[in-house]
């Protein structure tokens, strides 16, 4: 039994249709013999039914992807403690400040340090005092500067410590790069070891936007290939760097990764943005994605193999793009196929013949 309204219900009883409410008419419910429907020219007139010829042609499709901005790994310095100490004074104390190179740190209480720098100005003090036939005074002066270098003195603090004689309890760290202070690991008070990371600095004249890409999605993507970065009203163009090869077995989805510039600073860490890949067009047989009858079985299109006779086919279907969708197999170039109204001629053959046309096919 079936609806005179609603063909595609299909009940093995009398009653109502569950979508409108009229009474369910009979129907012989005999096996199809073939997948053949043949309309009047009013029934095609009325259902608005189109057909086209299909040819080859260009289509591409377009991957949009959620993404978040993140700091470029390769832009990030770690500035560390060369020598063992208490910090005195600390004068960044804020994430997110930016620190130039040569700005002052913090102030460091050493033990190591302050006796590195009074045998570097007892050498001084004693330089033309002792016989440099007995001692090689610039040897020693040489080995003392350098460890004073290597505990992280400038030249200019070195000069300053060889003509003067202050004995200062403290000294000056200064940076030794530029960049925003992304995690700072000590304050005021603390001891520091050394080898210690103090801070963080990030450089944001680039950044890496990071992107989840579903397994389904994976073959799509192709490393160097140019994505669109778009972030609020804003669109940047970049190359994919990184694609990673290890799917996460929980949510099945991979990373891929884009450096844009940021010139202007204007991009920061944590923003939300959308990566847009383009994939090549290439030539195929295409339709209107209305065109395509789709459900659990597979998909199908009606043809019109003569006037006002139309057979029903199953098709493999590929990539999205638009209003189109790819035809992979079962239709071939020059075939004519229902554009609009595919929809109402299998509501007609399964209202005729009492079968729906997709029952028992196989590609």
């Amino acid at each position: 039994y079936t609806c005179s309204m609603h063909p595609q219900i299909m009940l093995p009883a009398p009653g109502k249709c569950p979508i409108c409410g009229m009474e369910l008419i009979p129907v012989k419910n005999r096996k199809a013999t073939d997948d053949k429907i043949t309309l009047t020219d009013q029934q095609i007139m009325l259902s608005n039914i189109s057909v086209d010829t299909i040819h080859n042609g260009m289509l591409g499709n377009q991957l949009i992807l959620t993404a978040t901005i993140n700091f470029d790994q390769t832009k990030i310095t770690t500035v560390s403690s060369r020598v063992m100490g208490r910090v005195e004074k600390l004068y960044f104390k804020d994430e997110g400040a930016y620190v130039k190179k040569g700005d002052k740190i913090y102030d460091l209480y050493s033990e190591d340090l302050n006796n590195a720098k009074k045998e570097y100005q007892l050498l001084i003090e004693r330089k033309t005092s002792i016989d440099n036939s007995v001692i090689d005074f610039e040897q020693l002066l040489r080995s003392a500067k350098n460890k004073l270098l290597l505990w992280g003195l400038s030249e200019s603090q070195i000069q300053h410590l060889a003509s003067s004689k202050e004995k200062e309890r403290t000294t000056s760290i200064y940076s030794n790069a530029d960049g925003y202070i992304t995690s700072l690991d000590i304050k005021e008070g603390d001891y520091v070891m050394e080898g210690m990371a103090v801070l963080h600095l990030a450089e944001l004249s680039s950044l890496w936007v990071e992107a989840q890409v579903y397994n389904s999605e994976f073959s799509k993507i192709e490393k160097d290939a140019i994505a669109e970065v778009r972030i609020e009203q804003r669109t940047f163009r970049g190359k994919i760097e990184f694609i990673n090869s290890e799917v996460n077995t929980d949510s099945r989805v991979t990373l891929i990764r884009v450096t844009v510039v940021n010139n202007d600073n204007k991009l920061k860490p944590g923003m939300p943005a959308y990566v847009v890949l383009e994939n090549p067009k290439h030539d195929m047989l295409s339709l209107p994605i209305d065109a395509v009858l789709r459900d659990g079985k597979g998909a199908t299109v009606w043809l019109m193999t003569s006037k006002n006779t139309f057979e029903n086919r199953m098709v493999e279907v590929g990539m999205e793009t638009g209003d189109r969708i790819e035809i992979k197999s079962g239709l071939m170039d020059g075939d004519v196929v229902v554009l609009t109204g595919a929809y109402l001629i299998n509501s007609e053959y399964i209202f005729k013949k009492g079968a729906n046309p997709m029952s028992g096919m196989k590609m």
